[in-house]
Formats: structure tokens, sequence, C-alpha cells
């Protein structure tokens, strides 16, 4: 008798040659995977007593799966059967043959024939049954939702299933079937006794065909034919069997490969890449018995940033500028290289620590030292001017009567402020409230002031001056962690006015980080910018979101168009790498798509650094956090670069980096308080309820006179008495 073996964590059957009975013909060769709906009782241990634990294991019914945020929650129908956990789109019964008579299967909540009818009448034209995922129980965990009586999730390491029942109770009843199941279906390694009849051990004999063909009187030469015949048949067969067996040995190590991926998290942790060349342990696990418990009072609004790749060059702009030099440190040579590190970093579990937050704000959960890069938000925000010389460009181009190539310069501009982020992994420091950032930089004739002006929700105010412009804005993130993803969406309005008084405004698109659990870290950029203009011209910019099969990512396309609606010229290039554009309407996508066509260079990003950290700095990037000689007597106590976990952390001294920034955050609770104890902005001020943020002037001119009385030192020590007062 032959007897089918099925592993539960890929459904195939397997022959096992031990198994057969040597009365019986030769197996039948084989052309394909074989597809069980369940496993045989007979290749589980426990025999009779394992088959009656099955059949009480096998459960079905509707859940409401969370698809995306256009389609949101849809129903789905689910079928647990031996550990494994199927489930597709609701389709008449009739179609799905669900259920048969011989089933055992208990229901789970109302599945009526009725019900389902109903829902297929929602649900169009009917298509064959098709499965939509499979989740191996062996191989996941799951837990309850803490927020929603009526929601659980189920992790495995490439995916979460968000999932909600009709009731508390049904949600009871699904959790007690997946725990049963779990049990009955114990973890076992793929290493056992699964073997594969080898290509080299199979041989046919050809003896009893001739005995046959000779008793029935056939001639010898014809017997030879016929024997040929058999020999080439199986020839053939033996090829397809040896493919076939390569194409199983190949799927049984990756499974093993993912199994072992899968114990180590359930374990200790598998490593996900953080930044480059370093890694950390992430587990997938997510029951409450291994759960860590983290404070997420102190960095309850910090927003998430995920940076790119820039570099800094740039073209000669000219030495001038129209704004007074006070720094005294104008003809400095500005760093190209971040410290050696001082210590060697450890590796640290970034998924232990934000399991537990799937659909919350990630800025509510603190992390570790480890996960920031060694620049403030405050200091992020000036990353967005690198490429100034974009907004010189455009008022020179605005004097001359060319409003079209203005236009044309200020969307290059919004476009190459996210040239930076790709490979950016970690987030910036979340600032202190009233912590501040300054940027004088002569060389780029522009100089830069930034203020942390609220901490719930958290606001960072920006305002730069250059040459003939002036730009501000303020900027508040809110962020959510998906399980797999974080998703950034960017709250506020970006203010460019030049000096003839031509303004544009616009706000940033959503930004989103992937494969935070497995595969490669990779930050998108997607949606539509609206830049719009005070006088003749206006530009729409969409960046397209990146598929999964994506072989042309980070792309923009956009057009520019006058007051009367009518394209004026059209846009195209990459985010991370340069922006081209086409005068006129009507260009064909031919021709778009094509930078070597009659399409003018806008914008190229800079080439990278030679001293590549794993913080994927940019050249540009590497400069913000300096304190050149002199520097550091100028600065106002609440200066982002005499945060001294910061510093820690670009000397590589982590341990101290992570006890400072332990202690600051005790502070950070403060900030609540203050806030609503009246505690206003010392910089900045808000126009209106829904305006932004504007300068109010007086920063430089204090700097010049070294005059920071009002300033209090938010870095310095504190009691835990003022901790208690502020409570």
């Amino acid at each position: 008798m032959r007897v089918k073996e099925l592993h539960p964590l890929c459904c195939i059957t397997l022959e096992s040659p031990h198994a057969l009975d040597d009365n019986k013909p030769p197996p039948q060769p084989v052309t394909n995977l074989t597809r069980s709906r369940s496993l045989p009782a007979t290749s589980l241990t426990g025999g009779s007593n394992r088959r009656s634990l099955a059949s009480a294991g096998s459960v079905a019914g509707i859940l409401y799966k969370w698809t995306n945020f256009s389609k949101g929650w849809r129903s789905r129908y689910f079928l647990l059967r031996d550990g494994i956990l199927s489930y597709s789109k609701i389709r008449r019964p009739e179609n799905l043959n669900l259920l048969s008579s011989s089933d055992d299967v208990r229901l789970i909540g109302n599945i009526s024939a009725d019900r389902l009818s109903r829902m297929d009448s929602c649900s169009g034209r009917r298509k064959q049954e098709k499965s939509v995922g499979i989740v191996h129980l062996k191989v996941s965990s799951f837990r309850e939702s803490k927020s929603d009586e009526r929601k659980f999730y189920i992790f495995t390491a490439t995916k979460t299933l968000h999932l909600r029942t009709d009731s508390i109770s049904d949600r009871a009843a699904w959790l007690q079937a997946l725990a049963s199941a779990k049990c009955i279906f114990p973890l076992r390694s793929l290493n056992g006794d699964f073997s594969f009849t080898s290509p080299k051990d199979l041989s046919i004999s050809t003896e009893r065909l001739k005995k046959r063909l000779q008793e029935a009187g056939m001639n010898e030469n014809l017997v030879k034919d016929c024997e040929q015949i058999m020999l080439s048949e199986f020839s053939e067969m033996h090829g397809q069997i040896k493919l076939l067996h390569e194409e199983r040995t190949n799927l049984f190590d990756a499974l093993r490969q993912l199994e072992e991926a899968n114990l180590e998290a359930g374990a200790p942790g598998i490593h996900s890449s953080l930044g480059r060349g370093k890694y950390s342990e992430c587990s997938t696990t997510a029951s409450s018995d291994d759960k860590q418990e983290f404070e997420v009072v102190s960095e309850e609004d910090e927003p998430s940033f995920h940076d790119t790749k820039e570099y800094f060059n740039e073209p000669n702009i000219g030495s001038g500028s129209n704004l007074p030099n006070n720094s005294g440190y104008a003809d400095i040579k500005r760093r190209t290289k971040l410290p050696d590190p001082a210590e060697k970093e450890k590796a640290v579990s970034l998924w232990s620590m934000i399991k537990d937050n799937v659909g919350k704000d990630l800025t509510r959960v603190c992390l570790p030292v480890y996960f920031n890069e060694p620049i403030s938000s405050l200091q992020k925000c000036f990353e967005d001017l690198e490429y100034s010389y974009l907004l010189d460009r455009a008022y020179e181009h605005g004097k001359s009567g060319n409003g079209l190539l203005r236009a044309l310069n200020v969307a290059a501009f919004a476009v190459s402020g996210y040239a930076s982020t790709e490979g950016r992994h970690c987030k910036p420091f979340n600032p202190l409230l009233g912590e501040t950032y300054e940027a004088d930089f002569p060389e780029k004739g522009i100089r830069f002031f930034s203020e942390k002006v609220s901490h719930h929700p958290t606001v960072i105010a920006n305002h730069c001056e250059g040459k003939g412009w002036k730009f501000w804005g303020d900027t508040n993130l809110r962020s959510k962690f998906w399980g797999r993803s974080i998703q950034v969406e960017p709250v506020g309005v970006l203010t460019l006015e030049f000096d003839d008084g031509e303004v544009f405004q616009w706000s940033k698109v959503t930004s989103t980080i992937y494969n935070i659990i497995l595969g490669k870290l990779y930050c998108d950029h997607h949606g539509v910018m609206q830049i719009r203009g005070n006088r003749q011209y206006s530009c729409t910019l969409k960046f397209k979101e990146q598929s999964i099969l994506e072989r042309n990512p980070h792309q923009v396309n956009g057009f520019v168009e006058d007051v009367a609606g009518k394209k004026a010229a059209t846009v195209f290039g990459k985010w991370d790498d340069s922006l081209y554009y086409v005068a006129g309407d009507g260009v064909s996508k031919t021709k778009v798509s094509d930078p070597a066509s009659n399409a003018s260079l806008l914008w190229r990003r800079t080439k990278p650094p030679p001293n590549v950290t794993r913080y994927n700095l940019t050249s540009f990037a590497i400069t913000l956090n300096e304190l050149t000689p002199g520097l550091k007597e100028m600065l106002p106590p609440t200066d982002s670069r005499l945060r001294p976990d910061q510093r820690h952390l670009e000397n590589g001294e982590y341990e101290k980096a992570n006890l400072e920034k332990q202690r600051l955050e005790r502070r950070q609770r403060m900030s609540r308080q203050l806030q609503e104890s009246g505690w206003r902005p010392r910089w900045f001020e808000k126009q209106g309820e829904n305006e932004t943020f504007k300068y109010t002037g007086g920063y430089w001119e204090a700097r010049g006179h070294r005059k920071w009385d009002d300033c209090p030192n938010i870095f310095g020590e504190f009691t835990e008495e003022q901790l208690a007062d502020s409570a």
C-alpha cells in the first residue's frame, strides 16, 4: 500500500518509496506537485487519537480582514484545518465547495447560506473560487487587540493579518480554536523523515514484456522493437522525474531555510538590516509571555523621519550674499566625515519593541538610542535646503521675466528635498520643547533657524532667508506602524516668498518605510503635491507609489499650468536622481520618459560622500551637527548641537548616549504640563488658529550680542521634585 506523507508547512504530497508494496506495480510518473486539502491522519503521530483531535480543531467562519486604506475591512471566508488557516473571498457555497457532508467542521458566528448569498450579491460577477492566502500556525503567533474587543492579530515572518469578528464571543472562540490547533500540530522540524526517490535509483526491466510477447507468437525483431520503445519511453520519464526531484529538493531547501528563520524569530530573534552593514534582532512572535513593556509617555509625539541618500555637490552660485554675516566662521572648512566610534555597536531587537504597537502612532514608542541617527528633527528640516541654489535660480528667472522657469525651479526644489531619504533607516532625535537649531551657511547664501514650538502635537517651525527669497513653514508628522511598514503623513504648509511678491505654497506627500520585519528596508514617497502660485503658474506633481515588481521606482511626473489651466510644461524624473522638463503641451509619453529627447535638466542629485557611515548621511548632513571652532560660545543653550545624547551617539559612545537619552526623556514628561501652563515659543508665533507659525525675529540680533538670558538650559540636570511638580 502506498502511504502519502504531508508536511503541515507546505501542503505538498510526497510519495514514500519505503512504503510501497513489492507486489504492486511501480508508481506512475508524477508530472507536477499535488496540493492536499488536509493532512491524512496516517501521517500524524497518534493514529486515531490524532484524527479526532484534528476534527475537533477544524473550524470555519466569516471574519473581516483589513485590506488597505481604499477598501478597508472586507469579509473573507476562513477555514482552520490541520494547523493551516486558509482564507478566500466570499462566493456562493455551491461554487466554493466550502463544506461537504463528510466534513466535521465547527462553524463560528453567523455563516448561514442566506448570509453568503447576500454577500455574493454585492460582490459583482462571480469567479471561480480561489484561495487568497494561507497561514501556517506552526510558524506564526497571534494575540487579541487591547483597544478593540472584536479584533485580533495573526503574525508571521512576512505579514500581519488584522482580523475582526462580529462579536466578543466569536473572537474568543477563534482564539481558542487557534490555540487548540497549534497544540494539536506542534512544532516539528522539516529535517524529519522526508525521503525522495532519487532518479538514479529508478530502473526498469523488460523481461516480463519480452516473455509475454514471445508467448503471443511475435518474432524476435518485433519483440526488440517493442523493447526499444519501452526503454525510450522510460528514458523520457526518467528525465521528467529527475527535474521533479531537483524542484522538490530546492523547494524543501527553501522551506528549511524559512523554518530556520522562523525558529530563530520565535527564540532569540531573526536579523533585519538597520543601516549599512549592521543588524538588529527582530522577533516575529507576539505572545504576551515574552512581551516587553516600554514607556510610551516620554516620546509620545515624536515624529518619525526616514531620509535620503544625498550628496553635497552643487553648482557654484556665487559668493555674494544679501544676508548680514554675523557668524564669524564664513571661511571655515566643513568636515567630510563623522568621528570614528569609540565603542562597538550592539544589536538591538527592534521588532520586540514595536510589535505591540501595530496600528498606533509610532512616535509614542520609546526606543533606545541605537535606532537614532546623530541629528535632530530640527536639523533634518534644514536638509531640505541642500539644493537651495534652485531657489536662487528661480529668483533670477523671475527677475528676468521668465515666470515659467521660476515655477519649474521651484518644483525641482520641492522634489529635491526627498533625495536624501534613500537608505536612511534611522530616525532623528525628537527635540525637547523649546529646543532650537541654527545654520549659517554664507557659502550657500542662506541662513536657517528652527524651533520645536509644540510638544502635543509635535510641531517644528522653521524659517530660512536666501538670495531674494524667504522660506518658512511648520511640520507635524503623524506616523503609524502597520506591522511590516511605517507610514508618515506630513501635516503643514510650506511657503516660499520672493522679494518681488510672488508666493508658492505646497505640502509634502506621504512617506512609507517598508520591510520593517523581514527583507530589505526601503523608503518610498507617494501622493500628489500641489504647488500653488499666486501669479501666473502653478504645478502639480505625482509621486508614483512603488509596487512589488516595480522596475523603475521613485518616479515623479507632473506639469506646470497657467491661470487659464493650459499646460505650459511637462515635468518628469525620479525623486532620488534627477528632474527634467519639456516646454509646451501635448508631449508624448515616449518623449517625456526619455531624458535623451528634447527634455532639459532641472536638477540632479550630487555624488555620494567618500566616507559612507552606517547612517547613510549625505555630505551635507554630516556637517549639520558639527561644532566648528568658536561656534559653541555663540550658541544658545537650547541648540541641538549641545544635546548630550546626540553628541555621544555621534562620537560612538553608545552607553553614555543611551543613559543621557533616558535622562532627557524623563525631563520630556514635563513638556505637556509646561505647554498646558501657558508656555509659548521664544522665536515663533502662530498667526491664527489654523495658520502657520511664523518667525518673529530677534534671534540673529541676540546671537550677535550673545544675549541668551531668556533661554533656559533645557539639557541640564533636573530634580525628581521638578518632575513630580510637572506631573
